[in-house]
């Protein structure tokens, strides 16, 4: 499985997304893809699954962006202000999405520990001019980061009656995860006949699970989650508060669900 792609410098032009499945803890890696679109079509053309520290993650990110107009989403919580229990934003959408098994784990401050690890992130992308709000405008030129949640995304874009069950839980066999990052793989590649379109074969046949295990299957998770977090600011940037739903706000804390 692949690990890393570097591009050429970004160009004037082009609006820039990354996704970023980021580990709770610096002590498991995170997985980031970065897309480059023009004409409504994005391509991936970086993409790393064993980035550290934050330092590590912005050095990847501003490497690739360097200061052009970019949406930054990011599979993590950005504001817990909750001690305990759970954000407001998790409970409305986890019944939003009970039936469908895509609601949100428990995020606060107990449990992340003394400093909640995207908002340290967040911190570090605003000393390179990155604004953090959930509201996106449509084809705006924006240099913004979200949060953002895969598995609701998923039943709505891809119209799913359930979450796929990709994930490692007790229960769930090897070949089956297998099968369920199978099928993530095809409906991420049926995104390339949306709006807008998502140009990713050449990166995903590189990420075919079959007789993958252990490590490299959880590296291959991520950057396919990545992916789909790259893809979901390009929806949200593209269709702009017309094409998302925002559980939450900015200072409880908030999380953006692209809808059809």
């Amino acid at each position: 499985m692949p690990s890393k792609q570097h591009p050429q410098p970004a160009n004037a032009g082009k609006m820039w997304f990354a996704g970023l499945d980021l580990a709770w803890s610096a002590r498991n890696p995170s997985g980031a893809v970065v897309l480059a679109s023009q004409g409504g079509t994005a391509k991936p053309v970086a993409w790393e699954a064993e980035l550290g520290g934050d330092q590590e993650i912005v050095g990847f990110l501003i490497s690739h962006l360097g200061e052009e107009p970019a949406l930054v989403a990011i599979d993590a919580p950005l504001v817990v202000p909750n001690l305990i229990g759970t954000r407001k934003c998790d409970l409305e959408l986890s019944r939003a999405y009970r039936e469908r098994e895509a609601g949100a784990l428990p995020a606060n401050r107990a449990r992340l520990g003394p400093r909640v690890r995207g908002e340290d992130l967040v911190r570090r992308l605003a000393r390179h001019g990155f604004r953090h709000s959930p509201l996106v405008a449509a084809r705006q030129p924006v240099r913004q980061v979200i949060e953002v949640y895969p598995h609701p995304a998923a039943v709505e874009l891809f119209n799913l009656e359930k979450t796929l069950k990709y994930k490692a839980r007790r229960g769930r066999s090897l070949p089956f995860r297998q099968e369920e990052l199978s099928r993530y793989r095809r409906l991420l590649l049926s995104l390339a006949n949306c709006v807008p379109s998502l140009e990713a074969r050449a990166l995903l046949s590189k990420l075919n699970p079959k007789g993958v295990r252990g490590r490299a299957l959880k590296r291959l998770e991520d950057l396919l989650d990545a992916l789909f977090c790259a893809y979901i600011a390009y929806y949200i940037w593209w269709h702009g508060p017309a094409g998302y739903r925002c559980f939450g706000n900015l200072k409880e804390g908030y999380i953006l669900v692209p809808h059809r």
